[in-house]
């Protein structure tokens, strides 16, 4: 069982510049040591016939074909609007000219 001491934490807090106080130094450490503890277990049975994976489940992208199908004319979409400018959608501006 691979084991953590309170200063390995506090040499690891160190290098990453957190501050922990004693009380955090013990409750970390034997957490940290149940990490380490999984990962070796997982490290076991990934062996050299089992072939590294980024998801448990199979994942595929799903691609359709592009094609142009009859949709609405630009004064179609537009006709329901607001506001329009230019043939487009007129919004807010967000960011003022400080920005």
């Amino acid at each position: 069982m691979p084991d953590i001491s309170r200063e390995q934490v506090r040499h690891l807090a160190d290098l990453a510049r957190i501050e922990l106080d004693d009380a955090e130094l013990d409750h970390l450490a034997p957490q940290l040591s149940v990490i380490l503890e999984s990962v070796a277990s997982i490290s076991e049975v990934a062996t050299d016939d089992v072939p590294p994976t980024s998801h448990p489940l199979p994942v595929t992208n799903v691609f359709r074909d592009d094609v142009v199908r009859p949709s609405l004319t630009p004064e179609q979409a537009l006709s329901g609007a607001p506001a329009v400018e230019e043939q487009r959608f007129a919004v807010p501006r967000i960011l003022g000219d400080e920005q």
